[in-house]
Parts: structure tokens; sequence; C-alpha cells
């Protein structure tokens, strides 16, 4: 009897192991009194999974949504996207509050959490759709995203992130949205390091 209680609490603490829980709260649950003034950026650096899983544990991070653009087919799906001919980039359309958190703090966290230097993927995660780019709506937003790329070649990267203007954006299946949130896990090709 004494075998099988210990064969039972150690396959109790595996399976507790490996119930993946968000490491921080949910930003949007976080920010009870936002403002009514809100504010949208659009970031590409690589899985979109793994952006939107750090972007919306951001406080003043009101939404996100994976999706698609800088492509030139209308309403792409992601086997086309995936099949590298339609020119569009994974991306995260970020919905924030300025009051709370600004465009320069979420552009920081971008290059933060993922490989700025690497071109043409992300990680394990190689082609066109998974570049790094910022896209800009104006050029408040091109200034900040150029100045941070000064800021990091000045220290000696060889920053990859394209900076380019904002196009339409195509929302991803639903099976993408909230993915690491629903399916538990954490991004395999994404993770917090101080750059800044």
């Amino acid at each position: 009897m004494g075998r099988l209680s210990i064969v039972l609490s150690t396959l109790a603490m595996v399976l507790m192991a490996c119930k993946s829980e968000p490491t921080q709260p949910i930003a949007s649950t976080m920010n009870s009194e936002m403002s009514e003034e809100t504010a949208v950026a659009i970031y590409a650096s690589g899985c979109f999974w793994g952006t939107e899983y750090y972007m919306k544990r951001q406080e003043g991070v009101i939404s996100t949504t994976v999706g698609y653009t800088g492509g030139h087919v209308d309403n792409p799906t992601y086997q086309e996207v995936c099949s590298k001919t339609t020119g569009h980039y994974e991306a995260v359309k970020v919905e924030y509050d300025p009051s709370i958190v600004s465009y320069e703090e979420l552009t920081r966290l971008f290059f933060e959490t993922h490989d700025p230097t690497q071109a043409n993927g992300q990680g394990p995660d190689i082609g066109p759709q998974y570049r790094s780019a910022i896209f800009v709506a104006n050029d408040s937003e091109r200034e900040i995203a150029e100045d941070l790329i000064g800021i990091l070649e000045a220290k000696g990267l060889d920053i990859a992130t394209e900076v380019k203007d904002a196009a339409t954006f195509w929302d991803a299946e639903g099976y993408h949205q909230d993915y690491y949130d629903n399916k538990g896990g954490t991004p395999y090709c994404h993770g917090y390091r101080k750059l800044f």
C-alpha cells in the first residue's frame, strides 16, 4: 500500500506540473479602470501565438487579435499564408489604453520577446511569414520604432526588424486566437530578455 501511495503521489505531482497556467494574469483582467481612449499597434515577430502570449499579459492591453498583414491576397487563409506566396506576415493587433501603457513600452516589449536580429524567421519557424516587422500607422509610431532600432544597433545588434506602413489586417482563423491560453503551454520560439 505504501508503494502505491508513492506512485499515486508522484503521478499527481507530474500531472500538476504538466498543467500549464499562465505565469502572469491576462492583462485585460487587470485593467478595471480603463480610459475611454484606446489605440492599436500591429507587430509581427514570428509565430503570432508567442507574440500574442506576451502582449496580452502587459498591463494596459485591452485585447489582442492574431492575423495576417502586409500581403497582396484578400482574406488569406492560414494554408495560403504558409504557402509563402501571399506576402503576408503573421502578426498581432494589440488594442491598448495609452493612459496605462505607451506605444513605446509596447514596442520595447515586442523587441524584448523575440530575436529581432533573425532574418526570414524566428527560432525554428523559417519563412517570410515569420519575419520581424512593426506596422506603423503614423509618423509618431515610425519615429519611436526607428529610435528603438537605433538604440539596439548602437548596442551592436544587427536588427532585421522592418518598419512598414500599416496595411489591411486580416483576422486569423478562430483556433489561432488565444492559442496558448486555450491549449496550455508557453511559446516555443519567444521568450523575454531585457534589451533596453
